[in-house]
């Protein structure tokens, strides 16, 4: 079998690292012209994220980089601590939540794929598929093409292959601007190994101090959506724009922001519809570019390499590429879904489904359907998907 891999990005690595795993002969098409050196925004992966990155046999590849956390504190607008308790699989130090810079990971993602011989082109923007009964080709902006039994669009928020699937599809905005900054000296370090989230009287923070005594933090706000020219707006004006609403509680976050210097950036929170068409014919979407959802539960990377788990192993134990696409879609689409509302809830403060959030541990373990999916020596007729 051979897979063409649209999208050089975390899922999409995660997902060659899948396949190559499972004996697929696969090749990721990178539209960026060499490997990204954008740092960008933090990320945490939690415990289910390492745990899927385990099944790929790549820990070390990522905890080579980052932090581990170990723990959850929740301050309110006064400063007061509210809760601390243990985070995820704290007592695994492979499963420990871990705390890093989203280049840093697709780095060693990357780096690791090609250790083991995966094939990761630079410069291929997809401009148009064509799907037959047979093959699926890919043709991109120099003229090339590629053909394979699959096509697997990993290729993220904007993705080019969702658009030519589905092309009235789109991200909406889920009522939030996100700000992300990093504080090279963090006036108030807090407990070693925990992720602090503040609850404040109009704005949502969180942040965590790495070993060196870097804060990474971020800041959800209410508004509009920013226009484009406003999301490229200088670090000092987006400072200016976040500090008059954090002074307002009596927290660490204003602190932290006041000394941030020149890495500091805003997004506006999107989210995909439930219901996204996921898969037609030969092309198969995983990751952002199927179920992006607003960054609230810190989900996102996780969510991308649990899908690149169980994809590999639905083409390692399905007969044919359209029966392991069903396969993957009936394992993945409710908790990535759920997932959505989750965390749309939480970034709009309504009121959020019941239940725990995707990836968030209860006291006696992870969830043992989770643990059996993602096993890699489980066949995937015998993993479960999410109890309803």
């Amino acid at each position: 079998m051979r897979v063409l891999v649209i999208g050089g990005g975390i899922a999409g690595t995660a997902t060659a690292l899948g396949l190559h795993k499972a004996g697929v002969d696969v090749t990721v098409y990178e539209a960026h012209p060499d490997t990204a050196e954008d740092i960008g925004a933090f990320l945490t992966l939690a415990s289910n994220g390492m745990r899927a990155l385990a099944e790929l046999d790549a820990t070390h590849a990522v905890t080579a980089v980052g932090f581990p956390l170990t723990s959850l504190r929740l301050l309110d607008s006064r400063g007061t601590e509210l809760a601390h308790a243990p985070l995820g699989e704290a007592d695994d130090p492979a499963l420990r939540y871990r705390c890093l810079r989203r280049g840093e990971l697709n780095a060693a993602l990357q780096g690791e794929a090609v250790r083991r011989g995966v094939r990761l082109r630079h410069g291929a923007r997809l401009v148009s598929v064509t799907d037959g009964p047979y093959v699926v080709t890919a043709h991109f902006a120099d003229g090339s093409t590629a053909t394979g039994d699959l096509l697997v669009g990993a290729d993220g928020l904007n993705s080019t292959v969702r658009h030519l699937l589905v092309p009235g599809v789109r991200p909406g905005y889920a009522g939030r601007r996100v700000y992300y900054g990093y504080t090279a000296s963090a006036p108030e370090p807090g407990p070693d190994g925990a992720i602090t989230m503040v609850r404040g009287g109009t704005t949502a923070f969180g942040y965590a101090v790495s070993p060196a005594g870097e804060a990474y933090w971020f800041a959800r706000t209410g508004g509009a959506p920013l226009p484009a020219g406003a999301l490229a707006a200088p670090p000092a004006v987006l400072r200016a724009q976040l500090l008059p609403l954090l002074r307002k509680d009596d927290t660490p976050a204003a602190a932290l922001v006041e000394a941030c210097a020149d890495a500091l950036m805003v997004t506006n929170a999107t989210e995909l519809p439930l219901g996204t068409t996921w898969h037609t014919g030969r092309v198969l979407l995983v990751g952002d570019a199927a179920h992006a959802a607003s960054p609230a539960t810190g989900q996102g990377a996780s969510m991308a390499l649990e899908d690149a788990v169980v994809l590999a192993k639905a083409l390692r134990d399905l007969p044919d590429v359209r029966v392991a696409c069903a396969g993957y879609e009936r394992l993945r689409r409710p908790r990535a879904e759920r997932n959505i509302s989750v965390s749309g809830g939480l970034t709009r403060g309504t009121r959020v489904p019941s239940g725990r959030a995707p990836g968030v541990s209860p006291p006696t373990g992870p969830e043992e359907w989770l643990v059996r999916q993602l096993a890699w020596d489980t066949p995937l007729s015998e993993a479960p998907p999410e109890p309803g």
